[in-house]
């Protein structure tokens, strides 16, 4: 599964990574993380503010950061 963090490395931006990686082991999904920091490639997603989180290329979440059991779902159904 590829998985995209878009934004900067900011605290907000890490935490989503972080918070991702621990739900992805939890559900043992093999997944492919990059943490996109270069703002070019960031303004190519349709999305207004980071953090956002990107799911086979899908944008599942931007400018706020998603529980748990959010990413758990969106996990569960990619």
């Amino acid at each position: 599964m590829d998985i995209k963090i878009l934004g900067t490395g900011c605290p907000k931006c890490q935490r989503l990574e972080q918070l991702t990686r621990e739900v992805a082991v939890d559900l043992g999904v093999d997944a492919q993380f990059e943490h996109v920091r270069d703002m070019g490639q960031i303004m190519k997603y349709p999305i207004l503010s980071t953090p956002a989180l990107v799911i086979e290329g899908e944008v599942k979440v931007a400018g706020r950061m998603p529980s748990k059991e959010e990413i758990a779902r969106w996990l569960g159904k990619s």
